[in-house]
């Protein structure tokens, strides 16, 4: 088997030619996989066209799947998430953002089989080691160890979850790569952010809304058009992401796997 990575930016993502995810892979072949990922932290396998079986399969060569608080799973597959029927209104992901900080041990890896692709509806991803990287020293020196409180704000309001109910967690805002070693700025939207612990609100919105900003300029960042096929798998560590809602009422299903993490530090 050869495989063949094309990187999809200058900042962030590969393409991956030349292989089948839903066939047994050697250990050569993940090492591969593993390292690319590790170094452009995002995948695109494109016309996989893999059933949830075979997407769950793949997902555990990689960790233990995980479902995120406040989502159900889809009937039959209780490790698997299906992504449909989202109106605008109440879009929870139309805000860049990571998956579940505002839980104790957010996910490591998610990772999403496109089912039914619509006219619009793509996805962007951030590179958030670029984003703390090209922070001038003076700001990371100011930054490194702060802590955030997130709060699922967003995504309960989207489930009606009842405000007492919706989780909340604290993590630092530069978060260290427990495999690379390099720091990722952590930060979401505001709406998801509380406060920086030990700062009021007021003070922490304008520092907050300056990274949240400074982490998605436009080359620090991919675009992906889905057509009915792709995988996509992206390292929650060390990006964000946001799912465009372009496309009306149009049909758009994906199936998510997300996989346990580590406590960020």
């Amino acid at each position: 088997m050869t495989i063949h990575f094309s990187p999809l930016t200058g900042a962030i993502g590969a393409s991956v030619e030349g292989i089948r995810i839903d066939v047994p892979l050697s250990q050569d072949v993940f090492e591969q996989l593993h390292a690319a990922f590790l170094e452009r932290t995002l995948l695109v396998f494109r016309g996989q066209h893999i059933d949830p079986a075979s997407q769950l399969h793949f997902a555990k060569l990689w960790g233990d799947p995980v479902v995120t608080a406040m989502l159900k799973p889809l009937d039959g597959h209780p490790e698997i998430v299906q992504i449909k029927d989202i109106p605008k209104a109440t879009s929870s992901t139309e805000a860049w953002h990571y998956d579940a900080p505002f839980t104790e041990v957010p996910p490591k890896i998610s990772i999403l089989s496109a089912v039914v692709v619509p006219a619009g509806g793509d996805t962007m991803w951030s590179n958030q080691y670029l984003a703390y990287e090209t922070l001038s020293p003076a700001m990371q020196e100011t930054i490194d160890g702060l802590r955030v409180r997130f709060r699922g704000s967003k995504l309960g309001k989207m489930l009606n979850v009842d405000e007492q109910d919706i989780p909340e967690a604290v993590h630092p805002l530069v978060r260290t790569h427990p495999e690379s070693g390099r720091k990722a700025l952590y930060v979401s939207h505001l709406e998801n952010l509380l406060r920086i612990e030990g700062w009021t609100r007021e003070e922490s919105v304008p520092l907050l809304g300056y990274l949240y900003e400074h982490s998605i300029t436009p080359d620090n960042t991919y675009r992906h058009v889905w057509t009915p096929g792709d995988v996509v798998m992206w390292d929650n560590r060390c990006t964000m992401h946001y799912a465009v809602h372009d496309y009306g009422d149009q049909e758009r299903v994906l199936n998510r796997v997300t996989l346990h993490g580590e406590v960020p530090q």
